[in-house]
C-alpha cells in the first residue's frame, strides 16, 4: 500500500504551508502535490517570446527590463510605476508606430504604488513574472504580477553560471494567490522530507524495462527539480506513459466485468416485426447503415450485454439505426427504452418514430405475444397526470414495446416488464448515475447502445469511451444538400445587421423557412443557459466582456416584430420554459410550414427535422462552442435543399472565441471540427465531468498529440487485465487506478 501518498501534507511540510496548499489548490494529501507537475519548464538563459503569450490566462514568463518610470497618480493618492519588459525581439525595432502602442517583443507592466518594483526592477535587469495578461488601448499588459529576480537567484547560491543558465525552471499551474515559484519552494521542501523509495511502482517491472523508463523515486525528483532540459523529458514520459496505462487499465477492468455478466439475448425473428418495417421502408439503407445495423443484430442475439457507442455526422441516419435495433429486441419479447436530454428531442423522437413505423406504429401487445405491431409511449415530466399514469402502466405492463422519455424514466415509480435494450441519445448530456440508474430497471442486464452526433477523434474514443465498442456512420443518405457557413462580423460591418433580415426574407418569399438561435431566453438572463437547455463545454466561453448584451429570444421575437423587412411574417419563440403543450404547437406549428420563422434557443440543437427550413441565424454565435454550432447548422438542408448557416458575432476580428467561428465555417467534416475542437479548448476539457477542482484530470496526456502511447498502454492494459482480471497480482496498479478514478473523477469512463 501507498501509504506514503495518502498522508496528510502537514505531516511533511508544516501546518501552516499545508494550509496555503489546500486554500489555493485543493490539495490535501502527499500523492496530491507530488503529482501537481509543472505544465512547463523555463530556461534561465533564454527570454520567453512575448507574442505568444496568451490573453486572460495566468501566465509565467521571464523577460528583461528596458525602462522603469514612476508617475503620481492624479484622482487619488499614491503612485504608479510603469515598466517595460522585452523578450529583445523588438526591443530595438525601428520606423514608425502608433502614438501609445507597445513595440513588437514588448509589455507593459503596472505597479501601483510599487515601491519594490520601483526599486529592484532596474533596466538591464532579467526577472520571472506571474500574473494575468489584459489587453489596454490596443496593448498587452499586465497589473501588479509577482515578480521574481533571476540575477539573484537565492535558491541557488555560489552555483558555476553555465550550469545555472542551463538549469531549468519549473512553471507549475499557479493561481493570482499563489505563484509558480511558490509552489516550487513547498514541493522542494516535500521532496526533502517525503519517503519517495517507499513507494510501490504502479507500472509492472516488464514494462518499465522495456520502455528503459526512470524508476518511479529518481522520476518525481527530475521532474520537480531537474539539473538539465534532458531530466524533466524523462520523467515526464515515464509520467505519461504511467498515467496513460492507469487510464486504460481502468476501462480494460471495465469491459471485462461487463463482458462477464449476463444478458438475455435478443435474437432476430424470420418474419417478425423488424421484417416488415423493412419491407416498407421507402428508402434503401445506406452501405454503412446495412453495416452498423448487422453489428447490432449480433451483438444482441449474444448472451453477454452489447455496450456499443454510434457516433455519425448530424443527419447521417443514427436514428434509424437504432429503431431497428429497438424492433429486434420487441420482436424477442422485450422492450426498449431512448432517453433523451430534452422534451423537445424526446417528442421528434416519439413523432418521427411512429410517423416512420407507419402502421406497425398501434395500440398492441409486444411482438412475440400478438401481431406484428408496436406500441411506442412518450414519458416526459411535464406530461398531464393522466396521460404519465398511462405511459407508466404501459411501461410497467409491457404494453409499450417502445419507451421514449426525458430524465422522468429515471424517476422511482418508472418500471419495465422486461427491458431489454437502453439506446442513449446525444450521451454527452448524461452521467455516469443516469445511465446506471436506468440500467437498474432490467431485471437482467440490458443491451446498451449509446449515440452521439459529434464525432469523436479515435484517441478520444478510446480514452473516453473505452469501455464501449465504436461504430461509425460517415456517409450522408441521399438527399441530404450541402450547407454553406459564413461568419457575419458585425464590428468590422455593422450594416450587415440589417441585411440579415433581409436575406431572411428572400428565403421565405421564396417558400422556404428560417431558423434564429439565441444564447439566452429572456433579457433578465445573465446569459447562462437554462435549466434543461445545451449548455457549452466548460472553458469554451472565453473573453466574454461584462457590459455585452447577449441576444435573447424574448428580445429578438420583440425587434423581429417590428423589423420593417419581416412584416406580416408568421413568427415564433421557442425556449425550455415554455410549457410543454405550447412547445409541441410551436414546434408542429413549424413543422407545418405555417410558423415561417422559428426563433429559438439551442432546444432545437438535436433531433429537429424540418426539411423546409434552408437558412439558419446564429446570434452571438461565438457564446456556442464547435460541437454545438455544427449540431446547429446541421438542422437546415435537410430537405434536398442547400442550406445556409449564418454565424453572428459582435466581436472585434482577432478575438480569441471567433477562432471556433472561423473553423466552423471552414468545414462541414465534423471529424475535422471536432480536432479543431480539442485544439482550441483549454487544457482539462476533454474529459468534462471527470474535472476536479477546474484542473485537469489528464496530467501529462493529451489525446490528440499521445496515440502512440494510448494504443501501447491500451494493448499492455488488455494484456494484463486478461492475465489478471482483478489485479490481485499487481497491487499498485489497482490502487493507484483507484486513487485517480476517484468518485468525482469516474464519471467520465461513461459519458461523452
Amino acid at each position: 500500500m501507498n501509504t506514503e501518498l495518502e498522508l496528510g501534507l502537514e505531516r511533511r511540510i508544516g501546518k501552516r504551508s499545508a494550509a496555503v496548499v489546500e486554500k489555493h489548490l485543493g490539495i490535501i494529501t502527499v500523492g496530491g502535490l507530488l503529482n501537481y507537475f509543472p505544465r512547463r519548464y523555463l530556461s534561465r538563459g533564454e527570454l520567453t517570446p512575448i507574442s505568444e503569450v496568451p490573453l486572460d490566462e495566468e501566465v509565467t514568463l521571464i523577460a528583461r527590463v528596458i525602462s522603469n518610470s514612476t508617475r503620481q497618480m492624479r484622482a487619488r493618492r499614491g503612485s504608479i510605476t510603469d515598466v517595460v519588459i522585452s523578450d529583445d525581439a523588438g526591443a530595438h525595432a525601428g520606423g514608425p508606430r502608433q502614438p501609445g502602442s507597445a513595440l513588437p517583443g514588448t509589455l507593459k507592466i503596472s505597479f501601483f504604488n510599487g515601491f519594490r518594483a520601483k526599486a529592484e526592477l532596474q533596466p538591464g535587469r532579467r526577472a520571472m513574472f506571474s500574473g494575468k495578461v489584459t489587453r489596454f488601448a490596443g496593448s498587452l499588459g499586465l497589473t501588479n504580477p509577482d515578480f521574481l529576480l533571476l540575477d539573484e537567484d537565492p535558491d541557488t547560491p555560489g552555483m558555476d553560471p553555465e550550469k545555472l543558465a542551463a538549469m531549468p525552471i519549473p512553471v507549475y499551474p499557479a493561481t493570482a494567490k499563489l505563484t509558480s515559484w511558490s509552489i516550487q519552494k513547498v514541493i522542494s521542501t516535500l521532496l526533502d522530507t517525503v519517503d519517495l523509495d517507499a513507494l510501490q511502482d504502479p507500472l509492472p517491472a516488464d514494462i518499465s524495462a522495456r520502455e528503459r523508463f526512470l524508476p518511479m523515486p529518481e522520476a518525481y525528483r527530475l521532474i520537480h527539480a531537474p539539473q538539465t532540459p534532458g531530466d524533466w523529458r524523462k520523467a515526464r514520459d515515464r509520467f505519461r506513459y504511467q498515467e496513460a496505462l492507469v487510464l486504460q487499465s481502468a476501462l480494460a477492468r471495465r469491459r471485462a466485468l461487463l463482458a462477464a455478466e449476463e444478458a438475455t439475448a435478443r435474437r432476430p425473428v424470420p418474419d417478425g416485426l423488424l421484417a416488415a418495417f423493412d419491407r416498407q421502408l421507402p428508402f434503401t439503407l445506406t452501405a454503412g447503415q446495412a453495416a452498423v445495423g448487422k453489428t447490432l443484430s449480433d451483438e444482441l442475439s449474444q448472451d453477454g450485454p452489447m455496450n456499443r457507442l454510434l457516433q455519425g455526422e448530424v443527419g447521417s441516419g443514427k436514428t434509424i439505426v437504432a429503431l431497428r435495433a429497438m424492433l429486434q429486441v420487441v420482436d424477442a419479447g422485450g422492450q426498449a427504452a431512448l432517453l433523451a436530454p430534452t422534451e423537445v428531442l424526446a417528442a421528434q423522437h416519439f413523432d418521427s418514430i411512429r410517423r416512420t413505423l407507419g402502421t406497425l406504429a398501434r395500440d398492441g401487445l409486444l411482438g412475440g405475444f400478438g401481431d406484428h405491431t408496436v406500441q411506442v409511449s412518450l414519458l416526459t415530466g411535464s406530461m398531464p397526470t393522466a396521460a404519465r399514469k398511462q405511459a407508466l402502466l404501459d411501461a410497467a405492463s409491457g404494453t409499450a414495446g417502445i419507451v421514449i422519455g426525458t430524465h422522468a424514466l429515471l424517476s422511482d415509480n418508472v418500471s419495465f416488464y422486461d427491458l431489454g435494450l437502453i439506446v442513449v441519445d446525444e450521451q454527452h448530456r448524461f452521467g455516469v448515475e443516469q445511465r446506471d440508474v436506468l440500467r437498474s430497471k432490467a431485471s437482467r442486464p440490458p443491451h446498451l447502445l449509446v449515440m452521439t452526433a459529434t464525432p469523436i477523434p479515435r484517441t478520444v474514443a478510446m480514452t473516453v469511451f473505452g469501455d464501449l465498442e465504436t461504430s461509425v456512420l460517415d456517409e450522408l443518405p441521399a438527399g441530404r444538400a450541402p450547407i454553406t457557413t459564413h461568419v457575419v462580423g458585425l464590428a468590422e460591418n455593422p450594416a450587415w445587421a440589417g441585411r440579415i433580415w433581409s436575406r431572411s426574407r428572400e428565403e421565405i418569399d421564396a417558400g422556404h423557412q428560417v431558423y434564429v438561435v439565441c444564447p439566452k431566453i429572456g433579457t433578465d438572463d445573465d446569459g447562462d443557459f437554462s435549466p434543461g437547455e445545451a449548455e457549452p463545454a466548460p472553458g469554451e466561453l472565453e473573453g466574454d466582456g461584462p457590459g455585452r448584451e447577449l441576444a435573447s429570444v424574448t428580445a429578438v421575437v420583440e425587434h423581429l416584430r417590428e423589423e420593417p423587412s419581416l412584416d406580416g411574417i408568421p413568427l415564433a419563440p421557442l425556449h425550455g420554459r415554455q410549457d410543454p403543450a405550447l412547445k409541441s404547437e410551436t414546434m408542429a406549428s413549424f413543422t407545418a410550414n405555417k410558423t415561417k420563422l422559428l426563433v429559438s434557443t439551442t432546444v432545437i440543437e438535436v433531433g429537429v427535422d424540418v426539411h423546409n427550413a434552408t437558412l439558419m441565424v446564429i446570434l452571438d454565435a461565438d457564446r456556442f462552442g464547435i460541437s454545438q454550432l455544427h449540431q446547429l447548422r446541421g438542422r437546415v438542408g435537410r430537405g434536398g435543399l442547400p442550406g445556409t448557416c449564418l454565424l453572428v458575432t459582435t466581436l472585434e476580428p482577432g478575438h480569441p472565441s471567433r477562432r471556433r467561428l472561423d473553423a466552423v465555417a471552414a468545414t462541414t467534416d465534423g471529424f475535422e471540427l471536432s480536432q479543431e475542437d480539442l485544439k482550441l479548448r483549454r487544457e482539462g476539457d476533454i474529459l468534462g465531468a471527470s474535472q476536479s477542482g477546474g484542473r485537469s484530470t489528464l496530467k501529462l496526456l493529451r489525446v490528440l498529440e499521445h496515440e502512440d502511447i494510448i494504443a501501447r498502454a491500451r494493448q499492455d492494459a488488455q494484456e494484463i487485465v486478461a492475465g489478471d482480471p482483478s489485479l490481485l497480482d499487481h497491487p499498485a496498479l489497482a490502487e493507484a487506478i483507484d486513487d485517480y478514478l476517484n468518485p468525482e473523477k469516474e464519471a467520465f469512463l461513461e459519458r461523452g
